[in-house]
């Protein structure tokens, strides 16, 4: 008796442990088939059936099916395609769409189902032919090959379900859905839009390829329970009439709610690859939330904030359809980082490059890049640049190939949290309402003013007062406004107005400081400008949390959140001080260093006292 290398039930058993995110994504596998068919039209079809449920009938779903208007197959493509690691993308040369792995249909659809039966027809659904596959049967060696497709009738309660067959088309469907998490196709439907809207959003926008999703209900199959088209969801939320659209039109916002960064010619980068003896490009773009999208402190908690926090990452797009929506890029502690898009597309000529997976929902070795910190990289290999690059090549590991398209991802990504970040003072402030202090005007401000004043009377006079004396008004706004452009402050002349007419003589302000300085003091025209460098670590550890202004919509998880990153943030700062004056040399510098902060203790003192 002979031994197959790997026993057939066990491939099974292995392949229908394939990985599949969820539901949404196995379909994406037959609607790629669909799409690189030539299908200008898609149906997602969930078959619902009554069952019997604890003390009651309830509908659930019983089967799937997956409709296209694309050219159809022949029995020999039929085949090819109900077979494991076949089709017909597996030469180079024809890897040039979506598909390429040969495993799409089988895969996906045993991953959800026990039993995946094809109907395809290319001259009229009376001449379509038939093939299937069925777990069952393959375990127990009932089926060793793909069955010789023949010409069978779709079934009549099929005909009535799909009223848009056209003369060439194919139709699949999975029963005994025994993998499928969701239990009711309004719960498939509801997630499949998001993601698959979003996977599919170039074709869709463009026209190229129209996705219905239906549900139906056996007792009723010619009247759909529910039944629209998907709209593309875009997380670079550059495009217009998508999933957002609805919930910004009721807010009266603007679409689409981003903007490129770097303006219309700057937002896209290109790269030319040399791999396989031929020259592949990559495209990379990026796009920042508009002001009036972010305004208001509660941006996040809205429909449109929620919508953008479900698409955070970097868009992997393949051929024109996204693989994956990678996080390794993001920072997960902070929840601005919705406002920002960065998409990367390639062709399928890259992705021994990229690490395209065989179920194409990943980019691994673009990931790795995404999860690696270069600098410290190279800082612990004591390499440069070009000879960690040399090593690579040496090794023929392709990520060579992605180290500088991950650095210049970082930096823009840097530079766009900084933006983000600088203009979250203006931006987040609340609507100014009766009863509410202007933003000016906090207690913290007012307190350190009238210290200040006090301090004055005593004959205290500091930089400030100097620089001011002998001014008019309108030199020391003119002064304030110079200041805040001269340091990238945006609004600068808006803010500096604020600035000039507020009763307080602080303020502070969000800056992006090319120093290692936690903040910069500015005497000018009168007040003390504390600029806070967004640059700097602290500004995330503890400052961000305390220029948010709190009020009646925050709920107690988020404080209690903020409490906690501002207490470790003031500990972070003193032990910071400590080890500064630590590491002071015994003499006159450590006298001078522990002088200034016992000064800066008694000023301390002034400033904190209440009553």
């Amino acid at each position: 008796m002979g031994y197959s290398i790997v026993p057939v039930n066990l491939i099974v058993k292995s392949m229908r442990d394939n990985g599949y995110k969820n539901t949404a994504f196995a379909l994406a596998e037959l609607i790629d088939n669909s799409i690189q068919h030539g299908a200008s039209r898609v149906d997602l079809i969930c078959l619902e059936t009554e069952q019997y449920v604890g003390v009651k009938n309830v509908f659930r779903i019983s089967e799937i099916a997956v409709l296209d208007n694309g050219k159809g197959m022949d029995k020999t493509i039929l085949r090819q395609a109900l077979q494991f690691g076949n089709g017909t993308n597996l030469d180079a040369d024809s890897q040039t769409g979506i598909g390429k792995f040969g495993m799409g249909l089988p895969s996906s659809s045993i991953s959800q189902a026990k039993r995946v039966e094809v109907w395809t027809w290319q001259n009229g659904i009376k001449n379509a032919i038939y093939s299937y596959l069925d777990v069952d049967d393959i375990t127990n060696g009932k089926m060793s090959e793909v069955p010789i497709p023949d010409q069978v009738a779709i079934p009549e309660k099929w005909l009535k379900i799909c009223k848009n067959i056209d003369s060439a088309g194919t139709l699949v469907v999975w029963s005994n859905l025994d993998k499928c998490l969701w239990k009711t196709g309004k719960t498939i439907i509801d997630h499949s839009e998001f993601i698959v809207g979003r996977m599919y959003r170039k074709f869709i926008h463009t026209g190229q390829t129209k996705i219905v999703a239906s549900v139906i209900r056996d007792n009723n199959l010619e009247s759909p329970e529910m039944q629209y088209e998907l709209l593309p969801n875009d997380p670079m939320y550059l495009l217009t009439n998508t999933s957002v659209t609805k919930d910004l039109v009721a807010q009266g916002l603007e679409d689409p709610m981003f903007m490129k960064y770097g303006g219309d010619n700057g937002y896209e980068r290109k790269y030319s690859i040399d791999f396989g003896d031929k020259t592949h490009e990559v495209f990379v773009r990026y796009s920042i939330a508009t002001e009036k999208t972010r305004k208001g402190v509660s941006a996040g908690s809205k429909p449109h904030g929620k919508h953008a926090k479900e698409n955070v990452g970097v868009s992997v797009v393949r051929a024109g359809r996204e693989l994956d929506l990678d996080r390794s890029w993001v920072n997960t502690y902070d929840p601005r980082e919705r406002w920002w898009g960065v998409e990367i597309e390639f062709s399928p000529g890259l992705d021994d490059v990229f690490g395209v997976t065989n179920n194409k929902q990943y980019a691994v070795n673009f990931r790795e890049m995404g999860a690696l910190d270069i600098e410290r990289e190279l800082k612990d290999r004591g390499q440069t640049m070009q000879e960690y690059k040399d090593e690579l090549k040496a090794d023929n590991d392709p990520k060579v190939y992605l180290l500088e398209i991950a650095n210049d991802i970082k930096n823009q990504l840097s530079l766009i949290r900084n933006v983000i970040a600088a203009q979250a003072y203006k931006l987040e402030k609340p609507e100014k309402s009766e009863g509410r202090h202007d933003i000016n005007d906090t207690e913290a401000e007012k307190q350190a003013t009238l210290v200040t004043e006090a301090r004055k009377e005593e004959g205290f006079i500091g930089q400030s007062e100097k620089n001011a004396e002998g001014k008019t008004p309108e030199e020391k706004k003119a002064d304030i406004i110079a200041d805040l452009i001269g340091n990238d402050v945006p609004e600068a002349e808006d803010f500096g107005q604020e600035i000039f007419s507020s009763d307080v003589l602080y303020q502070f302000v969000n800056a992006n400081l090319e120093t290692r300085a936690f903040f910069s003091v500015s005497p000018v025209g009168g007040k003390i400008i504390i600029k806070l460098n967004t640059n700097h670590p602290a500004y995330q550890q503890f400052v961000e949390v305390l220029s948010e202004d709190v009020d009646g919509t925050i709920n107690v998880e988020d404080l209690l959140n903020r409490l906690i990153k501002a207490r470790d943030g003031m500990k972070l700062l003193l032990m910071a001080w400590a080890r500064y004056e630590d590491e002071q040399p015994d003499g006159k510098l450590k006298e001078n260093v522990q002088d200034a902060r016992v000064d800066w203790g008694r000023m301390a003192a002034d400033f904190m006292r209440t009553n």
